[in-house]
C-alpha cells in the first residue's frame, strides 16, 4: 500500500494525490488510480516547472 499525498495546491475537495511507485488518483475516486512511472512523472513535473 502506498502513502497518498494531496498537491498543496489544490482546493479542500478537488485534489489531485499522488502515490509514490503507484501513480495518480482523484480524491473523490479514492479506490482507482491512474498508474504512472516514475520516468513519466518526472518529464510531467519537469514540464510543468517550465510552463509548458
Amino acid at each position: 500500500m502506498s502513502t497518498w499525498r494531496k498537491s498543496s495546491y489544490s482546493p479542500v475537495n478537488d485534489c489531485v494525490e499522488v502515490g509514490h511507485g503507484v501513480g495518480i488518483r482523484d480524491s473523490k475516486a479514492p479506490t482507482t488510480h491512474l498508474p504512472v512511472s516514475d520516468k513519466a512523472w518526472s518529464a510531467f513535473l519537469t514540464e510543468v516547472k517550465a510552463g509548458r
